[in-house]
């Protein structure tokens, strides 16, 4: 195998084992690290979670003959950090240990690194190559990426549709449009994110619970958008997990007071609209610390997220079904458009199969 692939197939263990944290380690990023000497793997490891050591020291930590490390190469999915935060800078280590080389996939978006542990290492002699399967590494953690650099969060918005655009019978009835594939990966996604959103109608016509479902993963806050308070206080989504609900200065007073009794968090919304302002909104989750969150409303919440202009990427789980009826609702609500030139389009489009059903995912 010649140098360079092998510089491929180290860095992709890197991001495979970066992603075996997903959704464990917000607010901060997915790092893996594999050490390489004379052609061999000799240690790896990851962040697991917040608090935890990062990748490149959990690597260094899985090596038991401490000598090894000496004249070795790192392969990190990040640029080693150069700052003190919950723990003491990774260059102080990675100098200290005696690597000789440090393959990073990217920069670290972090202003308060971002490029400065690289200038640290090169510094100390260690040569150091960024950009090894980049775009991979920032797609991986594009939440945080997003997050540090603007204090908003990665928003997502996930929609379900029949092959001919419809995500209801005109009657109301979604269950279920999609395949059993595509749930099971809509419960990965929420184990991902930190928040999920609906609108209260969604709560009020379907019940749900928007759980992730997954062994030993996390459940998702979830933040319901209720301009006054019509929310049952025996929802099912009360059952687990943590409950926001977003709400304007419309809002039901005793119904606030209920809430707030059942442990249920209430954002009040200032802007006096008809209907939570979502750019505001999107401020209240940040200084919670939320940094992805995934929108799974109907056809209105829908459209006002993308005039709010908050949405960063589309997931549309596309069924081979045909459901038909003007009174079928489709994904997107609102006044829609007059000409075809003003069509909104999505970049960086994939395409895969689950099931029967076509998943395609895009950004804004």
């Amino acid at each position: 195998m010649k140098k360079e692939e092998n510089h491929y197939k180290y860095m992709q263990m890197a991001l495979e084992l970066a992603a075996k944290a997903e959704g464990r380690t917000s607010p901060n990023p997915m790092v893996g690290a594999v050490i390489v000497k004379n052609g061999k793997v000799i240690g790896q490891g990851l962040h697991e979670a917040v608090d935890r050591p990062h990748g490149e020291i959990a690597a260094m930590n899985s090596v038991k003959n401490k000598r090894l490390l000496k004249g070795a190469s790192l392969y990190v999915n990040l640029e080693p950090c150069a700052h003190y935060g919950r723990t003491s800078p990774c260059t102080k280590e990675i100098i200290g240990a005696g690597i000789k080389e440090v393959y990073a996939a990217m920069i670290d978006p972090n202003p308060k690194n971002n490029g400065k542990g690289i200038a640290e290492l090169k510094k100390a002699g260690i040569n150091v190559n960024v950009g090894i399967m980049g775009t991979h590494a920032l797609k991986m953690n594009e939440a945080f990426s997003k997050f540090i650099t603007t204090k908003k969060p990665f928003v997502i918005m996930k929609t379900a549709t029949s092959l001919d655009g419809k995500i209801a019978t005109k009657t109301g009835q979604s269950k279920w449009i999609s395949s059993e594939e595509s749930r099971n990966y809509v419960h990965r996604l929420r184990n991902k994110v930190d928040a999920v959103i609906v609108g209260i109608n969604t709560v009020l016509n379907d019940n749900p619970r928007l759980t992730s479902r997954i062994v030993n993963g996390r459940n998702p806050v979830k933040v319901i958008l209720d301009s006054t308070l019509r929310i049952p206080l025996n929802a099912r989504i009360f059952n687990e997990g943590d409950v926001l609900i977003a709400t304007t200065p419309r809002y039901n007073r005793k119904k606030k007071v209920a809430l707030e009794r059942k442990g249920v968090g209430v954002i009040v919304v200032k802007k006096k609209t008809k209907k939570v302002d979502l750019k505001e909104l999107m401020n209240e989750l940040a200084l919670r610390g939320i940094t992805h969150t995934m929108i799974e409303g109907g056809s209105e919440v829908n459209a006002s997220a993308i005039k709010a202009g908050i949405i960063d990427k589309m997931i549309c789980f596309i069924s081979p079904k045909l459901i038909g009826g003007e009174g079928a609702k489709s994904a997107i609500g609102g006044s829609g458009i007059k000409c075809m030139e003003d069509a909104m389009s999505l970049r960086d489009v994939s395409i895969k199969q689950l099931g029967p059903d076509i998943v395609m995912e895009g950004y804004f």
